[in-house]
C-alpha cells in the first residue's frame, strides 16, 4: 500500500517554517533569513520515501498587514490550508503566547484536517520547560500530535515523518523520485538573490526588495548567464542596497551566485541592477508581476 497527499504549514511569521521545509525535503529550496516575513509566496517541497510521498506547502506567516503586498501575503497563507490533507502548526516554542497564535488557533478551528503542533526552536529550551508548555498547548485546543523539535538542528524530524505517513490518504505518487519542488529555477535564483539582499542590508529595507530574474539563459555548456533587477520603492533605498562604491551589491551578488551555482550546478554568470519603482507593494501591476 501506498500514500500520496498534502501538508500545509501555518504559523507566524519567524516561526521556522521555511527551515522546516527544507529540512524534509533534504535541499534548500525556500529561502531563509532573521527578517519576518521573508516568504512571500507559496512554495512546494516533495518528500519521497519508498511507501510514500508528500507535497508541502510553505507560505507566509500570518500577520497584520500594512500594505497591498501583506494582504497578498496573508491571503496566500490563509488559501493553503484548504490544499492539504494535513496541517503543521509551528510555533516558535521561545516565545510567549500572544494575539498572533490565538488568532491562528481561531483559524484552526475552522479545518477539519488533523493539526500537528510543532514546538520549534526546542533546542533553546531546558527540557524540564517541555512538559509544562505542551500541558498549556493541550489545554487551547485538542492536537492530532505535539513534537518539540528543531528545524534547524533537525531533531526529532524523523518521528514527525513516521506520524505524518500513517495519517496520509492511500495513493500513487504523483512526482519523481528525484524531484523535490515545483518551483522554476528562474524563480528560485530570483529567491536566493533576495535572500542575499536582505541579508545585506538594514532592517526595513528587506521588506522593500524585490527580485525579478530578465534573463536566464545558457552561454554555452557549464556557463549560465542570469541577469536581475532588485526593485525598491524608494530611490534613497537604492543607495542602501547599492552599498559605498557598490560594494553592497557586489557582496549580495557575490553570495547570490555561489548558492545558484549550488541550484544549477553550474558556473554562472551574475549581473545585478537596481531600479526605483515608488510605492511598488501598494500597486497591483507589481504585485501580479511579482507574486505570480
Amino acid at each position: 500500500m501506498h500514500r500520496f497527499g498534502a501538508v500545509a504549514l501555518v504559523g507566524r511569521p519567524n516561526a521556522g517554517k521555511s527551515t522546516l521545509v527544507n529540512q524534509l525535503v533534504g535541499e534548500k529550496i525556500s529561502i531563509v533569513t532573521d527578517k519576518p516575513q521573508t516568504t512571500r509566496t507559496r512554495i512546494m517541497g516533495i518528500v519521497t520515501r519508498p511507501d510514500w510521498q508528500m507535497v508541502i506547502y510553505d507560505a507566509p506567516g500570518i500577520h497584520k498587514p500594512k500594505d497591498s503586498l501583506g494582504r497578498s501575503m496573508v491571503h496566500t497563507a490563509l488559501g493553503v490550508l484548504g490544499m492539504a490533507d494535513i496541517l503543521y502548526y509551528i510555533v516558535d516554542a521561545t516565545e510567549d503566547f500572544g494575539p498572533g497564535e490565538a488568532y491562528i488557533l481561531q483559524v484552526l478551528e475552522k479545518t477539519a484536517q488533523p493539526v500537528f503542533l510543532l514546538l520549534n526552536k526546542a533546542d533553546r529550551m531546558k527540557k524540564d520547560d517541555f512538559l509544562p508548555l505542551i500541558a498549556a498547548w493541550r489545554d487551547k485546543r485538542e492536537f492530532a500530535h505535539i513534537f518539540p523539535l528543531s528545524a534547524l538542528k533537525g531533531d526529532n524530524i524523523a518521528p514527525l515523518l513516521a506520524q505524518t505517513a500513517v495519517l496520509l490518504p492511500e495513493g500513487p505518487r504523483c512526482y519523481d523520485e528525484d524531484e523535490m519542488t515545483d518551483q522554476p529555477a528562474r524563480v528560485m535564483a530570483a529567491e536566493l538573490i533576495r535572500e542575499q539582499a536582505n541579508n545585506a542590508t538594514r532592517q526595513e529595507i528587506p521588506y522593500a526588495v524585490a527580485v525579478f530574474v530578465e534573463k536566464m539563459e545558457e552561454r554555452r555548456p557549464g556557463l549560465m548567464d542570469i541577469y536581475a533587477v532588485l526593485v525598491v520603492d524608494q530611490e534613497s533605498r537604492k543607495g542602501i542596497l547599492i552599498g559605498k562604491q557598490g560594494a553592497t551589491l557586489k557582496e549580495i551578488g557575490t553570495q547570490a551566485r555561489r548558492d545558484i551555482e549550488d541550484l544549477l550546478g553550474t558556473q554562472v554568470n551574475l549581473r545585478l541592477f537596481v531600479q526605483v519603482r515608488e510605492n511598488w507593494r501598494n500597486k497591483q501591476q507589481h504585485l501580479k508581476a511579482y507574486l505570480e
